[in-house]
């Protein structure tokens, strides 16, 4: 009796002991697959804060008198009569991904007329020389300062008139090497931008020729004062896709007719100059920024606007020696949330020809020059929110031989824009 008594008191706490046992085992796998699991998420979060996202939206009215070109809406309808459009100018996101020596970055811009790529590039930066970095796929061309001047800090609504005409949508396809010291070297002020593109926006490329664009800028700070300045260079050419190439002699086009000049190139070289200047008072923040860019430009009979299409142009080519530019002034109103803005542009797509010359000897309207004068106000609400209106008085070259251009064109523009930025 004693002896069965006895085992059974044995049997029980064996199995009491392997019940613990087995608590205790499964307690542990549970111990295990929770930090298995907080392993996992904290990968997850440290992959995402590589990721970073951002944009604007800019929505914005437009008054315009009977001849301007809006940036928002479709064409005046009535051309007896001044008009107005209503849209969002520019609805950008962007993704950026960052690990280690290289980032990727990816950017939309969506607006009421549809979706269009604004960037998508790749960076790398050397890992034993911090000082050069590269970068290839579509982004902002390296030359001046405007280009390169997000458009939710500039404070004119749209770039200077020379920029939009020679740079349209201001990317291009290609690949850039930048150099530029290291912090702590002394030459670290200094920073070449240069590079091969496409020479064709972001549209896809188009030939087996490619153009060269550099930027060497400088930069200084003390302690209320900032000066920048640099000097870029454009060489590259444009397709001439018809025999008959136009070039200037004296004050007339003197045609070139000959089959040899199809499939050529017509040269295409600018140089820029821009200096910013920037200090801080109790008057508040004033900045003060100016180009000037020169040289030549190859285009059509009624325009000068650079290769900017899917397919070859076909048509013929007119080369032309320009000249334009800006200067902007932006003066903070003391502690208010509050900048006045004054600018003048300017582009001449002829300098060798002006007034009554335009309309002879194969010269039109593409060598018409054209100023602008803006001025407005800027409410910064928040570090979100901005409002902006702004007037501009355009004015163009006028000449007595040329229909349509015997007197200033009526084409001002008013805009009345709201900015989020996230």
């Amino acid at each position: 009796m004693y002896i069965r008594k006895s085992a059974f008191t044995l049997l029980t706490c064996l199995c009491l002991l392997s019940n613990a046992f087995a608590q205790e085992q499964s307690s542990t796998e549970r111990i295990e697959k929770l930090e298995q699991e907080n392993k996992l998420q904290s990968e997850a979060i440290k992959k995402l804060q590589k990721l970073k996202i951002s944009g604007y939206v800019q929505g914005q009215i437009q008054w315009g008198e009977e001849n301007a070109s809006l940036k928002v809406g479709s064409a005046n309808e009535n051309p007896e009569e001044s008009f107005n459009r209503v849209g969002i100018r520019r609805g950008r996101i962007k993704f950026t991904y960052e690990e280690g020596i290289a980032s990727g970055v990816f950017q939309l811009d969506i607006t009421e007329k549809g979706v269009g790529i604004k960037d998508a590039y790749l960076s790398i930066k050397a890992p034993w020389l911090k000082s050069i970095s590269l970068k290839a796929g579509v982004f902002d061309r390296p030359f001046g300062n405007e280009i390169s001047y997000s458009s939710s800090r500039r404070e004119s609504p749209e770039r200077s008139a020379v920029f939009q005409t020679l740079f349209p949508d201001e990317r291009d396809l290609g690949a850039m090497l930048t150099l530029q010291a290291p912090k702590t070297s002394a030459l670290n002020f200094l920073k070449l931008e240069a590079g091969l593109f496409a020479g064709n926006g972001i549209k896809q490329d188009a030939d087996n020729r490619k153009d060269f664009i550099g930027h060497l800028s400088a930069n200084k700070a003390w302690k209320n004062i900032q000066l920048s300045g640099g000097v870029s260079y454009y060489n590259g050419g444009v397709y001439q896709g018809s025999e008959n190439i136009y070039t200037m002699n004296g004050t007339s086009f003197v045609l070139d007719n000959n089959a040899d000049n199809i499939g050529k190139f017509a040269k295409r070289e600018y140089i820029g100059l821009d200096a910013q200047f920037g200090v801080k008072s109790i008057l508040g923040a004033t900045c003060l920024r100016a180009e000037y860019l020169f040289g030549t430009q190859p285009g059509k009979d009624s325009g000068s606007k650079s290769p900017n299409a899917t397919s070859l142009p076909a048509n013929d080519t007119y080369i032309r020696n320009f000249g334009g530019g800006y200067v902007i002034l932006v003066q903070d109103l003391g502690k208010l949330p509050l900048a006045a803005v004054l600018k003048y542009d300017w582009y001449d797509p002829n300098t060798k020809i002006f007034g009554n010359e335009i309309g002879q000897s194969n010269t039109a309207k593409g060598d018409i020059a054209q100023n602008t004068f803006g001025f407005g106000m800027l409410w910064n609400a928040n570090a979100n929110i901005r409002l902006t209106a702004y007037y501009e008085i355009n004015k163009n070259e006028k000449t007595e031989v040329l229909s349509g251009y015997e007197k200033d064109r009526k084409d001002d523009v008013f805009t009345l824009r709201m900015q989020y930025k996230f």
